[in-house]
């Protein structure tokens, strides 16, 4: 089973709980957040929403994924947007109902120690975690957990910069690992 499928399997897993949240926090939570780092959210049709984030909103196509995914840039980060096509059957317009169907939203903490110590906290705390350590585009390490309402969030470190050249990782650079610490004792090369 890969990272991807993994992940899912976790989510449904959790979902099935009626509540998964404490209702009181212990401790003091390490996470620190840098900045808002990029919002992955799910359409109808890849391609005229490529041509919408490329041709309207002037970003950069960065990667596309064995997934279907397509990731965006617009400063010096690998992504700041990824669409993620959604499944077959699904409503493809917006359901005013039910709003924008989000897959994470991310946020950039300083390093992996971090990390190491939100997944402490996370753990501590039952909080579910859905996802630890390094998937492919960009490259960043990550920790994806749900809020008490199920919403998934990432805190992650060590995204790609994307130099003025515009030279992207080759994805057989990628290295995904799972679970944290495979991602920290494997990390990625800083040059490419």
């Amino acid at each position: 089973m890969g990272i991807h499928e993994r992940t899912a399997s976790r989510r449904e897993d959790v979902y099935d709980a009626e509540k998964f949240h404490p209702d009181e926090y212990k401790g003091s939570s390490p996470i620190k957040v840098n900045k808002l780092g990029h919002f992955v959210y799910e359409v109808s049709d890849i391609e005229r929403s490529v041509k919408f984030w490329t041709e309207v909103m002037g970003f950069e196509e960065t990667d596309r994924n064995r997934h279907g995914m397509v990731f965006f840039r617009c400063g010096a980060d690998h992504h700041a947007i990824g669409l993620r096509p959604m499944k077959p059957g699904k409503q493809p317009k917006r359901d005013m109902a039910t709003g924008l169907q989000v897959e994470h939203l991310a946020f950039e903490v300083d390093d992996v120690e971090v990390l190491k110590k939100a997944k402490a906290y996370l753990k501590a705390n039952n909080i579910p975690i859905v996802f630890e350590g390094r998937k492919g585009a960009g490259c960043n390490t990550s920790i994806n957990f749900l809020d008490p309402d199920g919403y998934e969030f990432e805190i992650y470190c060590d995204m790609d910069q994307i130099g003025a050249d515009g030279r992207l990782r080759p994805s057989s650079l990628f290295r995904p690992a799972d679970p944290l610490e495979e991602a920290i004792e494997n990390p990625v090369v800083k040059t490419w």
